[in-house]
């Protein structure tokens, strides 16, 4: 099958590309069909990684290509990389989307044997959050919409809303996106913990820093349960890459995009990701304060958003719970927990539990994003190497006590404390 498939593929360059639209209804209509498909104009705009990202332009519309390619994009074919990622990515996209509609692009076309997909394109003011967090811009319904994508998607891919024979159908689909699972638990569950080629840290200010990681034996403790469970809990299904670079955003709109790592996993995964990516933003701020803004506005803000999207998201799960207690979810069965008082019980346990995860998670994250391959912007943006090294040595150190603590907090407001009390600014 794999042999059927390859004899399918070709990467589309511009010219090809132009083609495949006006031979694909899917995609020709979005663009107005016919003499609109005379004046497409095509721009690359991906990130140079892993995939080919096009937007396409008419006189009537527009739309993003993906492609994936059977390699990593910027090393080329000795780095082979599996292209069931694009399928992998359209199938949780659809899922997300069917599931909230309002903070997911929608998908117009996807061919498995090209590794294609044609999908909304997301109209400029829309930028990267990552960007946005860089540049110190405010997002007043970011929490909402974040917390409303996350309850939705989290609560009806899970046990609380399925029965067990749809719910082990859709693990078993998602089970052969492994080769993502595992570069996932290579790069956060694995390298940061021990000697490997593809670490890097801001040297030599951090070199004891990377090294006290590897030498952190309860650390190491912590980090094994978690990638037991990432490996091991198929909870519900995953965007598995949610970070601030996996959302475009204005003050108005939140669109949640790059879902190639879904699987059925720990929703703390998801949760932990946006948190833990907030709090990286939150930490870079003191090395892109100047005398024109020292940031410390921004930063309340940020701490009100890491605050709100966890309250907002509790709040909004738990409601989505009760609102279904009597359907078809066979983890908590009504007959079973049938007095509000129990319900309640399971209830708190259940979000407690979920809670710590997302702290374990996130706090991991943290951690592979400051010793291990890939960095995050917020803080590579920040061009005087010692200042950088400041920040990333206090949302280092914030990530290891929590990771370590997680199970002592009990609500988000004692972490924000915990971030605020390894600020140096």
């Amino acid at each position: 099958m794999a042999a059927e498939a390859e004899q399918g593929f070709r990467p589309l360059d511009e010219a090809s590309l132009i083609a495949y639209i006006k031979a694909t209804p899917a995609l020709a209509s979005r663009l107005g069909g016919g003499s609109s498909l005379d004046s497409i104009e095509i721009k690359e705009v991906g990130d140079g990684n892993l995939n080919f990202v096009y937007i396409v332009k008419s006189s009537s519309g527009a739309i993003v290509i993906k492609q994936a390619l059977p390699y990593v994009r910027c090393v080329g074919d000795s780095w082979p990389m599996t292209r069931e990622r694009a399928y992998f990515e359209a199938s949780t996209l659809r899922e997300h989307g069917r599931l909230c509609p309002e903070h997911t692009p929608e998908v117009y076309h996807f061919d498995r044997a090209m590794s294609l997909m044609g999908m909304r394109y997301i109209e400029p003011p829309h930028i990267i959050l990552r960007k946005g967090l860089i540049a110190g811009v405010e997002y007043p319904l970011l929490a909402g919409h974040m917390s409303d994508y996350m309850a939705n998607t989290l609560f009806f891919t899970s046990l609380l809303y399925n029965n067990t024979t749809d719910h082990k159908k859709r693990v078993a689909q998602y089970c052969a996106n492994v080769e993502m699972c595992r570069l996932t638990e290579q790069v956060v569950f694995s390298d940061p913990y021990r000697v490997s080629n593809f670490n890097r840290w801001t040297s030599p200010y951090l070199d004891k820093d990377a090294e006290a990681v590897r030498q952190d034996d309860e650390l190491k403790l912590e980090v094994a349960e978690l990638k037991s469970m990432f490996i091991e809990r198929a909870q519900a299904l995953i965007h598995g890459d949610l970070h601030t670079g996996s959302i475009m955003v204005t003050p108005n709109s939140t669109q949640v995009i790059d879902p190639e790592f879904g699987f059925y996993g720990p929703m703390g995964f998801d949760i932990g990701a946006f948190l833990g990516n907030l709090i990286l933003a939150y930490y870079a701020q003191n090395g892109h304060a100047d005398q024109a803004n020292d940031r410390k506005a921004y930063k309340k803000w940020i701490l009100k958003t890491i605050e709100e999207s966890w309250n907002l998201f509790q709040k909004k799960f738990v409601e989505l719970w009760n609102k279904h207690k009597e359907g078809n979810g066979e983890a908590y069965l009504p007959d079973i927990y049938n007095t509000t008082n129990l319900l309640s019980l399971a209830q708190k346990k259940y979000m407690t539990n979920l809670f710590h995860d997302s702290l374990g998670f996130g706090s991991a994250k943290m951690i592979r994003r400051i010793v291990g391959i890939a960095h995050v912007e917020d803080l590579e943006s920040i061009k005087d190497a010692s200042k950088r090294a400041e920040c990333e040595r206090a949302a280092l150190n914030c990530a290891k006590t929590i990771l370590k603590g997680r199970r002592q907090f009990e609500t988000i407001e004692q972490v924000i404390e915990h971030i605020q009390s390894f600020d140096r600014d």
